[in-house]
């Protein structure tokens, strides 16, 4: 009995420490970190899901949605964080409607843009010449796009207003994955195209591509990419929310990740990698 006894405090003993243990960092060592699957998201999502798994021990929950239920997932508790916002303009209707309900840590990395791409081969330079008959009919009348609700995919929406392409163009749903597929598939066989496009990706790197011109600066000028969190994650989780905070990196620190995933890697093992080769990135954003 006394056997017994012991074993039972024991056990309760081991409960209480680990107990300990996961309110040390302010609440459980889980986290859930929702993103959209553009591949320069994918690239800071599993970067910063590596770090938090590997130097601080969380096991991190990862949550592909579009656009809008991301930010409405942080601004109601659903997920805890996302390094993907796009401001000031692509995503502004998002932040107009959720940003009284999250926190904006600001941005983890300057110099984007986002507007409509076309290979360099292609004689077209502004937008205003997709009213061109000529471009039109080479074109399909189509711009190829990518998930519905994207902030890139409201933007371009605008655009067919904007430039009078309303009644002939016809804006093509599918995903940031099936548009460069097809962008890839005409840039080999010297087709004309026009995508959404973004940078950073890793599309720039691999083709001569080039975006037209918009006077009426629908899409805006450059933008940041930003790190949003529910609120009080701060109390929750302060060593989580001290790694986002400080999570900060270059154009081409993403790329080096986005186009090893390209190349093959999963996204797992480029973020792997990524992280092993900058230990004093890492550090920095850790603290140590």
């Amino acid at each position: 009995m006394k056997k017994l006894s012991l074993i039972m405090a024991a056990a309760l003993l081991i409960t209480v420490l680990a107990g300990c243990a996961n309110s040390a960092g302010g609440g459980s060592k889980s986290i859930k970190l929702a993103y959209v699957a553009w591949d320069s998201e994918i690239a800071s999502t599993f970067v910063v899901k590596e770090v938090l798994e590997q130097k601080l021990g969380y096991k991190v929950e990862m949550l592909q949605v579009d656009a809008g239920p991301m930010f409405a997932g942080i601004s109601d508790g659903s997920a805890d964080a996302m390094v993907a916002g796009w401001l000031p303009s692509t995503h502004e209707s998002y932040m107009e409607r959720y940003g009284d309900k999250l926190v904006d840590l600001g941005p983890n990395l300057a110099g984007t843009k986002t507007g409509l791409a076309v290979p360099s081969y292609m004689d077209i330079t502004s937008i205003e010449d997709l009213n061109k008959e000529e471009s039109g009919q080479a074109l399909n009348y189509q711009i190829i796009g990518i998930e519905p609700g994207a902030g890139i995919m409201m933007s371009t929406e605008k655009v067919l207003d904007e430039y009078g392409l309303r009644d002939k163009w016809t804006l093509v749903e599918s995903s940031s994955a099936a548009m460069a597929q097809e962008l890839d598939k005409a840039y080999k066989a010297q087709k004309p195209i026009v995508v959404t496009g973004w940078t950073p990706h890793w599309m720039f790197g691999k083709m001569d591509l080039k975006y037209l011109d918009d006077p009426k600066n629908v899409y805006g000028g450059e933008e940041q990419i930003h790190t949003l969190v529910r609120q009080g994650l701060k109390e929750d989780k302060a060593d989580a929310y001290a790694v986002l905070d400080a999570f900060n990196w270059t154009p081409d620190d993403m790329a080096e990740v986005m186009v090893a995933v390209n190349e093959g890697k999963s996204p797992e093992d480029a973020a792997k990698a990524w992280v092993e080769a900058n230990e004093d990135k890492v550090k920095a954003w850790i603290g140590e």
